[in-house]
């Protein structure tokens, strides 16, 4: 974190990056609007998640994301919250959304807007019943030629960078309190929704995750499905056979968002591997497991598939999904440890019957 800011008071998200802004003499603001656009999109969807139970916004009504206009379900209002503003602000060509099938075109005539988003507007939405919390993700793209895009094709085209490239990337959870965690590529900084401003203010500046935690976060119920290099790691660190290391504890939320947002906070490892049902993994690169790889690796974690870094993999649909470990750099490092002892090869596309009902409705829409 810039030095002029600690000490200050109140340093507000959008105070916060207009700072940043100043940093860079050639810059326009287009970031520091989009991103302020973003955190509006995260204010609405709060106030919706608060009142959900009241306006019967229930995360589990209907089949499919869209009902009637006088009654959507909340997944739906998110989104919309989304596209909206970020559309608003003018400074994106191209959207990507996790409830979209695919890649949406905007500015098709400004020729100005340099940026694309992908995002996954509420992250953990069947839970929202049980009154656990959930939040939003997104992961903010520079475009080399954003007046060449017109079309769908080439809008895909276009969004599909390595995670590596990514401008900015956040999360917002919303629960007791509502936390919006961010980096543009310079650290880690938590801010807390203060609802008498009405405004995210910096509460914990410079994240860093330690080296080393005790806690390791994965659906444990498909473990009979998982593959030996995770089955043999998760046996190590549950039954340690170094009398100086203790067992690790299991804590799993099943959203993303607040099991990626206690491992920052505690350390450990959080984990989605390959498994029966998900041969090439369960999540999403552009919108879940880029982001979160990139707030992991700016707080000093590591994030892999198992077999290569996150952020080097270059996608080839929108909704590609790909095996997630991250967290602590040295739990991480000693998961690695078991894929090279095992030689286990990486998932790849085979028969259809290797493929998830969500892709294969993806790729006949020629994403």
């Amino acid at each position: 974190m810039d030095e002029n800011l600690r000490g200050l008071d109140s340093i507000t998200l959008t105070r916060y990056v207009l700072h940043g802004q100043r940093a860079h003499n050639h810059a326009r603001g287009d970031l520091t609007i989009l991103l302020t656009a973003v955190q509006l999109a995260c204010k609405v969807t709060d106030v919706c998640v608060r009142r959900s139970g009241i306006a019967k916004l229930y995360g589990l009504a209907g089949i499919g994301n869209f009902q009637s206009d006088s009654e959507k379900d909340l997944k739906t209002l998110a989104n919309d919250t989304f596209k909206t503003n970020i559309e608003a602000c003018e400074k994106v060509s191209i959207m990507v959304s996790e409830s979209e099938d695919m890649a949406l075109v905007l500015d098709r005539n400004l020729n100005s807007a340099k940026y694309a988003i992908a995002f996954d507007p509420l992250d953990g939405s069947s839970n929202i019943d049980a009154n656990i919390s959930v939040g939003s993700i997104f992961a903010v793209y520079r475009l080399q030629d954003a007046g060449g895009i017109r079309t769908v094709e080439e809008a895909t085209k276009a969004i599909l960078q390595k995670g590596s490239e990514i401008a900015a990337a956040g999360y917002a959870m919303y629960g007791s309190s509502t936390s919006l965690v961010i980096s543009t590529g310079d650290g880690v900084h938590a801010f807390t929704l203060d609802p008498s401003l009405g405004e995210f203010v910096l509460t914990q500046p410079s994240l860093r995750i330690k080296d080393r935690g005790n806690i390791y976060s994965v659906n444990e119920g498909n473990s009979d499905e998982w593959n030996e290099s995770t089955r043999l790691y998760v046996n190590s660190i549950k039954f340690p056979t170094d009398e100086t290391r203790k067992p690790y504890s299991l804590r799993y939320i099943g959203t993303m968002v607040a099991d990626i947002h206690r491992t920052l906070f505690y350390g450990g490892v959080f984990m989605y591997p390959t498994d029966r049902l998900h041969r090439r993994g369960k999540l999403r690169l552009l919108y879940e497991a880029f982001p979160m790889a990139f707030l992991i690796e700016n707080a000093g974690g590591k994030a892999t598939t198992g077999w290569e870094r996150i952020l080097d993999i270059v996608p080839t649909t929108v909704h590609q999904r790909a095996p997630v470990y991250m967290g602590s750099k040295l739990d991480v490092e000693d998961l690695l440890g078991f894929f090279q002892q095992t030689g286990e090869q990486p998932p790849s596309i085979g028969d259809e019957d290797t493929l998830d009902e969500d892709d294969l409705s993806f790729e006949m829409k020629g994403i």
